[in-house]
């Protein structure tokens, strides 16, 4: 096993790994910084702060304020409701934001960076679901479903409420406001686009501003993601051209400075691209052939400012993630930041790219906000987020590599004790994250579903594993699993175990594994085809390949990753199913789903839980009520967290069997009611 620590550039308060073992309140109670906007002219960082709050059940995000010159940071939303989404006007005097603070529904506010009231700007009939300024800073134009609330009211009135699958959409098109006339009044807005040819998905103003460059795909139904494509609308008379019309998404459109071009984020007509590259390609504003411009990167781009001197993405290599520049005219890319160990994101630029703005999180720190200059990247901290962890216990991070069954070399985090001895054996709990796209990172701080730091502060390692799919190592890497799910994936973490176990530092006895949606699947694979583990946790996993087909909100990802729907290719879906094994299964399993998810039905936990029944094998099954693929309220979400807590502490650590039923909850003196333990 090779290792390669991820010892970022440090330029803010790291945490010391002395105090106490963090709480799972403790770790739902830490901030969050994101969306760094830096202002047109450089003078102030807007960013969002989210934390949990307990009394109204909910993560709150609040907008604050960086003061670049003097690092002086202040908050500038506050109350209950979240504000979120900053975007400066362009001649840095506003700052506006989204917020469902009246009516509970998103709208647009304005907000001058040195204080004051926050201006209501929008009153739009559904919620915003994106805004841009016009260059002048004159209007806004801004992203909304045209209004179907009375339609609908009026069948419901006369018929009761029902839904007609896949045929009852609300299309969302594109308004504008006048600012001058919002500040007095908030606007309605006047509606640019309509009808039911498409539903828009992004907007960009061209540098005159009479011209607004917009992506759309067929309805907003997440099936169609495919028919993404590029258009443009003349805003003095609304009229609409399609610029791009080509198989596989076409998304993000950003305008060259002058003004001639269009570059946006394709899949160059490849309908397989739930697993390949994307291109950042170019098309003239009045129409024409797409050129591909990125076919050097190997990974997914994503689009961050078009400049004089070149267009600017971000993008992912292995653990790391970076800022490029790519040549326009020969293709050309430049990573701009450092050192190779850096894991930047959220990038914005100043009006005449002199300077930047990030987000940037290291193995010993939080994320926290940072501002450089372009050419000499030398990045300045903004915040101090990690100071809140500093008086926690948390184990070190850092990335290890292996070999799987098949020679591919894997990638995983290894989360170690402070006071790790490498002459002993330690429990092993594997996390695995979902995607399958997505990728695990050494990173501060595991604060949701599954508290690595308090295992780990209990005497444990844990391993996340890279698994192939995961996003950072290129397409090929990519689609590995492709028609090898779940097999191919078990390889890679078998084979992470087995790589720690030659090293001496696992208990055999003693080895669970975790995960949610894709990272669920696996965890559900692993219980029916190998009793290698103590335990494990599904959290809103597949459980059988045909029952998610059939009633998944996204069935075209399973069509690109399986190559066929299950009555074409039957065996495909028994091959990767954990139900196809089920009869094998030995491993006491716990099973989190959400009510409601439409991603991966909660008929996948139903099936697995009853085939584990039928075999006698432990097993419980916890659904979180009213939540769809993800548990979005802190008091759930401790709920989750502790309930995996209870699973592996008593198959790892022989501590009492958890009563889900009680867990958490004391009885009165009396003993007719119950009250919640702290």
């Amino acid at each position: 096993m090779l290792y390669r620590f991820a010892c970022c550039f440090v330029l803010v308060a790291t945490a010391a790994y002395a105090g106490h073992v963090p709480t799972v309140d403790e770790l739902l109670k830490v901030k969050s910084a994101g969306s760094a906007e830096i202002s047109p002219d450089g003078k102030w960082v807007a960013y969002v702060t989210s934390q949990a709050d307990f009394e109204q059940d909910a993560f709150v995000s609040q907008i604050w304020i960086a003061e670049v010159a003097t690092r002086r940071n202040y908050q500038v939303t506050r109350g209950t409701k979240s504000s979120s989404n900053p975007v400066w006007s362009p001649d840095s005097k506003w700052l506006a934001f989204t917020s469902n603070r009246i009516g509970d529904k998103e709208q647009i506010f304005a907000i001058q960076p040195d204080g004051g009231e926050a201006i209501q700007l929008s009153k739009s009939e559904s919620a915003i679901g994106g805004f841009a300024w016009a260059p002048d800073a004159k209007t806004i134009a801004f992203i909304a479903a045209e209004d179907s609330a009375k339609a609908k009211k009026a069948r419901k009135d006369s018929l009761g409420d029902f839904e007609v699958v896949r045929n009852d959409y609300s299309y969302r098109h594109i308004f504008t406001l006048i600012v001058a006339d919002a500040m007095k009044e908030p606007q309605v807005g006047k509606l640019k686009t309509k009808g039911k040819d498409f539903s828009v998905g992004t907007i960009n103003w061209s540098p005159d501003g009479t011209r607004i460059a917009f992506s759309a795909t067929r309805n907003p139904d997440l099936i169609q993601g495919g028919t993404g494509d590029i258009y443009v609308l003349t805003v003095s008379d609304n009229g609409v051209a399609k610029i791009v019309d080509t198989p596989g998404p076409d998304s993000n459109p950003i305008w060259s400075p002058d003004g001639s071009t269009i570059a946006f984020i394709s899949a160059m007509g490849n309908p397989k691209f739930f697993h390949s590259n994307p291109r950042i390609a170019l098309v003239s504003a009045s129409g024409g052939k797409p050129r591909s411009i990125s076919d050097t990167f190997d990974e997914r781009p994503l689009m961050v400012d078009w400049k004089s001197d070149g267009i600017y993405f971000s993008g992912q290599q292995r653990t790391n993630s970076h800022l490029f520049r790519v040549d326009p005219q020969s293709g050309k890319v430049t990573k701009l930041s450092r050192p190779e160990v850096f894991l930047g994101g959220g990038f914005s630029m100043t009006q005449d790219g002199s300077a930047l703005a990030f987000t940037a999180p290291s193995s010993t720190s939080l994320t926290e906000v940072y501002v450089t200059g372009k050419t000499d990247f030398e990045p300045r901290a903004m915040t101090l987020m990690t100071t809140q962890v500093s008086d926690l216990t948390l184990g070190s991070r850092e990335v290890v590599t292996w070999k799987s069954n098949d020679g591919t070399e894997i990638e995983g985090i290894l989360i170690k004790p402070a006071n790790f001895d490498p002459t002993k054996k330690y429990p092993l709990l594997c996390v695995l994250h979902g995607g399958p796209t997505g990728v695990d990172r050494p990173t501060l701080l595991d604060s949701r579903y599954y508290p690595a730091d308090i295992w780990v502060g209990r005497g444990a390692l844990v391993l996340k594993v890279n698994y192939r799919g995961s996003a950072g190592y290129g397409e090929k890497f990519r689609q590995l699993n492709v028609r090898n799910l779940g097999v191919g994936d078990a390889w890679d973490v078998l084979s992470g175990i087995d790589a720690l176990a030659a090293k001496g530092w696992v208990d055999e006895k003693r080895i669970g594994c975790m995960g949610w949606s894709q990272g669920g699947y696996i965890s559900a694979f692993l219980t029916t085809s190998t009793t290698r583990f103590a335990a494990i946790s599904v959290g809103a996993g597949i459980s059988n390949w045909s029952t998610y087909y059939y009633n998944t909100d996204i069935t075209p990802f399973t069509i690109q990753y399986l190559g066929a729907d299950p009555a074409v290719d039957p065996q495909i879906y028994l091959k990767t199913s954990p139900m196809t094994s089920i009869t094998k299964a030995k491993t006491p399993t716990l099973i989190q789903h959400g009510e409601l998810d439409r991603r991966v039905p909660i008929a996948n936990a139903y099936e697995l839980r009853q085939g584990l029944e039928d075999r006698g094998v432990p097993v419980e099954m916890i659904v979180y009520k009213g939540y769809g693929h993800g548990i979005t309220k802190p008091k759930s979400m401790k709920a989750v967290m502790e309930h995996n807590l209870a699973w592996f502490n008593h198959y790892l650590w022989a501590d009492a069997k958890p009563d889900f039923v009680t867990l958490g909850v004391k009885a009165k003196a009396s003993g007719d009611e119950a009250e919640v333990t702290k």
